[in-house]
């Protein structure tokens, strides 16, 4: 296959890169700037553009059979001083299905979209946050667009944890600096709650079975260890070798915020995938804590 993925200087988008690259496909990132040239991904064919300013022409996307979308917003995008509802309307509810739409109209023939589990597994969410909404209405939309001629199915993943060889993730490489002693000013504690976590590797399995095996307009949730925040952090100190268990407390933490807890401080979400939806998007379990456990000596 001839493959774009849009977003594949992140840590989603980067990982499925070389996995597909890895596999024999040609595969082509884009993304708003280009990685040096010195990198794995970094030397991967680039394009540089927004899809929200409509940076892509039909020409450049014509070039490709595939779409893996890795793009979606979430609150590091929004711009300083911008309203949050705005811009996930602008980003997420009306970008994601108009860029669908171009790539569909320029030939694109099969099209992925890496979306968020919040709609999936708390559907109640989108009553409450305006994110969550945007989330399942960007998913919504751009599986709408399925046809005979455009199949589109989405991976709706939990907590997503890497890392990319090459790429400085900046959330990873803070929770791993923080166990490794590089912010001494914070003490070291997790909040409340818990989360589904998968890992890069286990992601990158699900999307190449949805390249394979995916069914056209399905919304496919995968997850994989259901952690505790504390044992979040727990494994990481536990890999930069701290002895001890990591407390934990009611505090906002400076690392995992409440603002991106959309459950709310203190829940938790945990579930099993389905079973026949593992079985055919075929990815590996049991992944998370020896991911994060690599994470600490990626960045050590």
């Amino acid at each position: 296959m001839k493959i774009l993925v849009l977003g594949g200087t992140g840590l989603i988008g980067g990982h499925a890169a070389l996995r597909l690259k890895s596999l024999g496909h040609e595969v082509t990132i884009a993304a708003r700037k280009p990685l040096p040239t010195d990198t794995p991904l970094g030397q991967l064919p680039q394009l540089t553009g927004d899809y929200l300013s409509d940076d892509f022409t039909p020409a450049q996307l014509a070039k490709f059979d595939t779409l893996i979308f890795a793009a979606g917003n979430d609150i590091r995008h929004v711009p300083p001083g911008d309203d949050e509802s705005a811009h996930w309307q602008r980003a997420n509810v009306e970008g994601v299905p108009r860029f669908f739409a171009k790539a569909r109209d320029a030939g694109i023939r099969r099209a992925i979209y890496i979306g968020s589990f919040y709609p999936q597994i708390r559907p109640d969410l989108c009553d409450k946050s305006s994110y969550v909404r945007g989330r399942k209405l960007a998913d919504d939309g751009a599986r709408a667009l399925s046809s005979d001629r455009f199949h589109v199915c989405s991976i709706n993943a939990p907590f997503v944890v890497g890392h990319v060889p090459g790429l400085i993730v900046p959330g990873m490489a803070a929770h791993a600096g923080y166990a490794l002693g590089r912010f001494p000013q914070i003490p070291a504690f997790a909040p409340l709650g818990g989360v589904n976590f998968i890992s890069t590797d286990s992601l990158s399995d699900a999307i190449v079975g949805a390249l394979e095996r995916g069914e056209n307009g399905k919304a496919y949730l995968v997850g994989d260890e259901n952690l505790s925040f504390q044992d979040y952090f727990g494994e990481y100190f536990k890999a930069a070798g701290h002895a001890g268990e990591v407390p934990a407390l009611e505090n906002d933490h400076p690392f995992l915020p409440n603002s991106i807890l959309y459950a709310g401080a203190g829940n938790t979400i945990y579930y099993e995938p389905d079973a026949a939806e593992l079985k055919l998007l075929n990815y590996r379990r049991n992944d998370v804590r020896k991911t994060l456990r690599e994470i600490v000596d990626f960045y050590r």
